[in-house]
């Protein structure tokens, strides 16, 4: 299916608007109870493109595109429709801040037990304790960092159009910028305490399933740990000497026997220290609770929740968040400790997974963790930071490449470009998704668990970025046939019934085709805004100048030579020719090779057809002109 990102994203906002806003009112929820990161998650299906695109921007009403207004009609005209997204964002900071002020990022119905797991992803949750639903998570942190950012940006533009709107709007965006820069600060010391360093001795299991992943020839344990330590060195000594706030520094990382990983824990970590903030300039009289209450989670990284807090630090490094000026001072000051972490640990994940001189451990499908768990959707998460880190980083025709068939191995892997066999274990990875077994929530009740099911969109979304750095014409064609057949994946997977028509998710045909299950009518906001991040990076691939081949550039370059020859050629027989029309297609064809000229470096392909063109109306003149000759 060809990913046509915009009218793909319109789409999604025509159901988004027809599920969520029925009778005036906005209707929070879907397949999961209704909680901070779901909740989160279902704004950012229209914040998140409306402030990344700008022709889908919300925030100008009076410039706001024809086909955005029409899709967005039942919330209103174009100068409705942001005081509406007003209002719910209001009620949205209304239901995730405590009374005694402090904002709230519990997992709540996100959060399961083993027998909630076996009852599917319906289940209700019972026997999750009171307490346990309170844990805030790194998911929770990450998407309201990108929330919180993406609300302030709509709100600082659309504030100053606000009090010729409605008598007090003004006054409300001002109030309501306040709420979301606290809680992006709350946000923000979350990610900084949930970052973590996990040193591993040589009696430790970890140690032995780190150098089993990393050793792909064969060699001795003492020589590829070496080689790691070397190749590792860098990342070490900045986590010593740098990484100060937030960090337990106990941890024994001055010991160079001992291997080491770091990351993001799935919650603020068992032992993370204290983080304070500068009151002043902001509107608070105490720090915020969650810069000192105690951490729940094993001190150790966690991969999927690693990718997430390195997604939503990505937003605050971004040059929309620059230009508009997003942060605070104490924002800056906590963003510049996140950075440091962002880059160490996508500098470190992205050493190990191509560690060595042969074969790449990521190439080694499926990735095994240091506690011994082995998943195809690991090798996707690392695969993920990889395609970040070579974002930032000149990648090789030698990374993309065998990015490519990575990404092939595991869209076929996960059934995305494979038939679905008769009770498939594939399937589980998607339904009901892979369990993540979160350590430490035992000493607070019984053990949970956090489920991931987001491989295919997760799939998508780096095949298009990875898209976008390829400067390799067949690696990229191959990595877009990769998202393509993952968005045909996705586009099986829509719900068809319902309100939430073309919202997902329905596995039903793509992953149960020997089954007859029910249809599903609630969606998923999970996976939903999942896709709408993945058709947002699709739009930036697009968007790009198209690949510059030296080849084709080659060709153009010939071609234009020969036409301006000829050109030169006609123009000296016309010196006699008083035949305005012939003129008239001379200075035409003059014009085509001066535009073909001006864009052979950008659009090589595009000057090639134009001096086609003009090599094809120089013939017509040349015929024309021989016939001329010969009937006379």
């Amino acid at each position: 299916m060809r990913i046509q990102p915009r009218r793909q994203l319109l789409d999604v906002w025509s159901s988004v608007v027809r599920t969520a806003f029925q009778d005036g009112q906005w209707t929070w929820g879907g397949r999961d109870e209704s909680n901070s990161i779901s909740d989160a998650e279902q704004l950012l299906c229209l914040l998140y493109p409306a402030t990344e695109l700008t022709n889908l921007a919300l925030d100008r009403p009076d410039s706001m595109a024809d086909d955005v207004a029409a899709t967005l009609s039942p919330l209103g005209g174009p100068t409705t429709i942001p005081q509406r997204l007003v209002a719910v964002l209001e009620e949205y900071i209304k239901r995730y801040t405590g009374e005694d002020g402090e904002p709230d990022f519990a997992g709540g119905s996100y959060l399961r037990t083993a027998a909630d797991n076996e009852a599917g992803p319906d289940s209700s949750g019972p026997g999750v304790t009171d307490e346990q639903l309170r844990i805030g998570v790194v998911d929770s942190y990450s998407m309201s960092v990108t929330l919180c950012l993406a609300a302030l940006g709509f709100l600082g533009v659309f504030r100053p159009q606000a009090g010729r709107r409605q008598t007090g709007l003004a006054e409300r965006v001002e109030r309501l910028e306040g709420a979301f820069r606290d809680r992006l600060t709350c946000a923000m010391i979350g990610l900084l305490r949930s970052f973590v360093v996990n040193a591993v001795t040589l009696n430790d299991p970890e140690h032995h399933h780190m150098l089993r992943m990393m050793n792909q020839n064969n060699s001795s344990d003492e020589v590829v740990r070496d080689q790691l330590s070397d190749r590792l060195l860098r990342v070490r000594t900045r986590l010593l000497d740098d990484v100060r706030i937030g960090v337990n520094v106990e941890v024994g990382l001055d010991d160079e026997s001992k291997l080491f990983e770091c990351g993001w824990g799935w919650g603020v970590v068992r032992n993370a220290t204290e983080v304070k903030i500068a009151l002043e300039g902001t509107s608070r009289i105490n720090q915020p609770f969650i810069g000192s209450q105690d951490g729940v989670a094993d001190p150790r990284p966690y991969l999927y929740s690693t990718v997430l807090a390195l997604d939503g630090i990505n937003d605050l490094r971004s040059s929309r968040t620059r230009e508009l000026g997003l942060l605070t001072d104490e924002q800056r000051t906590l963003n510049e400790a996140l950075q440091l972490r962002w880059d160490l640990t996508q500098r470190y994940w992205a050493t190990i997974a191509r560690f060595g001189g042969g074969k790449w451990p990521l190439e080694d499908i499926p990735w095994q963790t240091s506690d011994g768990e082995e998943k195809d959707y690991f090798s996707l998460l690392v695969s993920a930071v990889l395609v970040q880190d070579l974002e930032n980083r000149e990648a090789t025709d030698d990374d993309l490449n065998r990015l490519v068939a990575i990404f092939e191995s595991l869209a076929q892997r996960g059934r995305i470009t494979r038939r679905v066999t008769q009770n498939d274990p594939a399937v589980r990875m998607h339904v009901p998704g892979e369990q993540i077994r979160l350590g430490g929530t035992a000493a607070l009740g019984p053990q949970l668990y956090w489920t991931i099911a987001d491989f295919a969109p997760l799939l998508l979304k780096r095949a298009v970025q990875s898209a976008r750095l390829s400067a390799n014409v067949d690696a990229r064609d191959q990595l877009m046939q990769v998202a393509e057949a993952t968005m045909d994946h996705l586009n099986r997977r829509r719900i068809s019934h319902g309100p939430a028509a073309g919202l997902w998710d329905d596995p039903a045909e793509a992953l149960f085709p020997h089954e007859d299950r029910k249809p599903i009518d609630a969606p998923s906001w999970y996976l939903t805004e999942r896709v709408v991040e993945a058709l947002v990076t699709a739009a930036r691939t697009f968007a790009d100048p198209p690949l510059r081949s030296p080849q084709l550039r080659s060709r153009a370059l010939e071609v234009l030579h020969e036409a301006d020859h000829l050109l030169n050629k006609e123009m000296l027989d016309a010196g006699a020719d008083d035949n305005p029309a012939r003129r008239a297609t001379l200075t035409g064809i003059e014009a085509t090779l001066a535009r073909a000229r001006r864009i052979v470096i950008q659009q090589p392909g595009t000057a090639n057809a134009l001096a086609n063109e003009a090599l094809r109306k120089l013939d017509e003149l040349a015929v024309a002109h021989l016939d001329a000759t010969r009937s006379m």
